[in-house]
């Protein structure tokens, strides 16, 4: 085969093509055996360019089929530079940390073409730790380096944290199958299977009376809400309201997905007009973060989900003030932090009911800030929602806020009330990841199994499924987000047989035993953080860190 650039679509190209035109700054991956080079379309991608970055140099076969209608995937050839052979071996993205060597084209077929695959380690913390498979780093640096937090592990630390780094690895690959890449290939056989079956039963197929039940269901609310507000009883009437708000978000997030009508145009339309002018929050900054969040799930570096210092951490790798690849900052670690992450079990809930102002600010930050696309089909959608925050500050802030409560310890209760009701958006939401694995097991992991090491369900009785929306789904919804969450229930079946021939645990607890555990991980974390106060304390005590180490 040769190594030049390719002339016709179907070209072979060999591994080492493509990892020199990723060490030129290309954004090169695999989708379906075909090889894209994306670059002409990242700064037009409706869901932002980080869920793109995260995927160059891997086979994003499955992510792509997940997040993407049939219609979007067969555009996505346009972009087709040739083939592969075979099943691909990941790198690890340069977002990530991957290194990746330039390619010679005068040396073509004769230079080495590496098919180890092995861009990264499975966990660069722990073989920092472990003197053992000294063979495998070696043999993995020469396509890349250890990323920042491995990097970081090889200086003077606590070794306690790397000991729990590999305890958490340890108990991960003792509980899922195995990594090998005969085993992660059967999951992702068996997984696309399933999704066959999915198609074949009708489960995408939009349930639209469902919807006609919850607009009802939103009217009644917002009509108390503003019932009880021209009565004068501000707080009955904030409650109704942050209950209209509270199921409201559901259907946006229906609309995220674009599984409502499956038209990506109508469905950011309709999901705009929810999101920004009845609810005040920016659906563009949703789906931005969103799309990074599954496909990176619980990743401490890269989840913008979990990434909530100061006030939350959910694994003690936060501890190394890493630095976030989704905000391009890094996440300090901080006097403050160590305050607060110390009580973060018994704050979890207070700061939960003030989220929905955060979410304000982060919906700001994306539209005045330029984030979103400026380009392609979603041009419009930045002046679209900018239009819908003035819509919304006007009726609420004006209209609600101002005009139609007399006094600001009113209108300040108001305000309090209607946000904090809510907060179980936000439980349900952290709910489903913060109790779960946030352990690196490396590149070479599938999507399916990641999906269900990372994300727990709840079980909950039908008749409490509007209260939740459908989210406490969020296992199999990370399997298939464009699975109609009324569906969810129904598919849970399918996928609890997929669980049972893979060997993979499907994570289900009850409402309140999901809870008990995302309070266990976070006191769990605080106590991580006294032992590291007092291994730093007696070692600058002792003296233990010197110039030698």
């Amino acid at each position: 085969m040769s190594g030049t650039a390719p002339a016709r679509k179907d070209a072979l190209l060999s591994r080492r093509y493509i990892e020199g035109q990723i060490a030129e700054g290309k954004h090169v991956l695999i989708f379906d055996n075909r090889v894209l080079k994306v670059d002409s379309w990242i700064k037009f991608h409706p869901g932002g360019d980080k869920s793109i970055k995260h995927m160059v140099g891997r086979d994003a076969t499955d992510e792509i089929n997940a997040l993407h209608s049939k219609e979007a995937r067969q555009r996505m050839l346009a972009f087709q530079i040739g083939r592969i052979q075979g099943p691909w071996l990941n790198f690890l993205p340069p977002i990530q940390g991957g290194k990746f060597r330039t390619f010679d084209e005068k040396a073509g077929a004769t230079e080495d073409d590496d098919t180890s695959g092995q861009s990264q380690p499975p966990s660069p913390i722990f073989d920092a730790i472990d003197a053992a498979p000294r063979a495998r780093r070696q043999s993995a640096s020469s396509e890349t380096s250890l990323s920042s937090h491995a990097s970081e592990a090889l200086e003077p630390r606590p070794s306690f944290l790397d000991a729990r780094t590999r305890k958490e690895i340890d108990f991960d690959t003792a509980k899922y199958p195995s990594l090998d890449t005969k085993t992660q290939e059967d999951i992702k056989q068996r997984y696309r299977e399933l999704n066959k079956r999915i198609e074949a039963e009708g489960l995408y197929n939009c349930n639209y009376f469902s919807y006609l039940i919850e607009a009802s269901r939103y009217s009644l609310l917002a009509g108390l809400a503003y019932f009880f507000l021209r009565l004068r009883w501000y707080s009955i009437s904030a409650f109704f309201l942050g209950c209209f708000w509270h199921q409201l978000v559901f259907s946006a997030h229906d609309a995220g997905h674009i599984g409502i009508t499956h038209n990506y145009q109508v469905d950011s339309t309709i999901g705009m007009i929810i999101a920004d002018y009845l609810g005040g929050l920016s659906l563009g900054w949703w789906k931005r973060s969103h799309n990074v969040h599954h496909i990176v799930t619980n990743e401490p570096e890269h989840d913008p989900d979990i990434e909530h210092m100061p006030f939350f951490a959910i694994s003690h790798r936060f501890f190394d003030n890493l630095r976030s690849t989704y905000y391009d900052r890094v996440m300090d670690f901080d006097a403050f932090s160590q305050v607060m992450l110390k009580y973060q079990h018994y704050l979890y809930y207070p700061i939960l009911l003030f989220g929905r102002f955060n979410l304000y600010r982060l919906s700001w930050e994306y539209l005045l800030l330029g984030q979103a696309p400026k380009k392609g089909p979603a041009w419009w959608h930045r002046w679209f929602e900018i239009v819908g925050q003035t819509f919304f500050w006007t009726w609420f802030g004006y209209g609600v806020l101002y005009c139609s409560i007399p006094t600001w310890s009113s209108r300040i209760l108001y305000l309090l009330i209607s946000h904090a009701v809510t907060a179980p958006v936000h439980v349900q939401i952290t709910l489903s990841h913060f109790a779960m694995s946030t352990a690196d097991l490396g590149i070479h992991e599938s999507f399916p199994q990641k999906m269900l090491r990372t994300t727990m369900d709840v079980d909950c009785p039908t008749w409490l499924d509007f209260f939740h929306g459908g989210l406490q789904f969020q296992a199999i919804h990370h399997l298939y987000p464009r699975i109609p969450r009324h569906n969810l229930r129904r598919t849970q079946k399918l996928v609890l047989d997929f669980c049972r021939d893979t060997g993979i645990p499907y994570a289900l607890f009850t409402f309140t035993d999901g809870n008990k555990e995302v309070i266990s991980r976070l006191g769990d974390v605080a106590k991580q953080l006294r032992i590291l106060e007092e291994c730093r304390k007696s070692c600058a005590e002792q003296g233990v860190f010197t110039e030698h180490h």
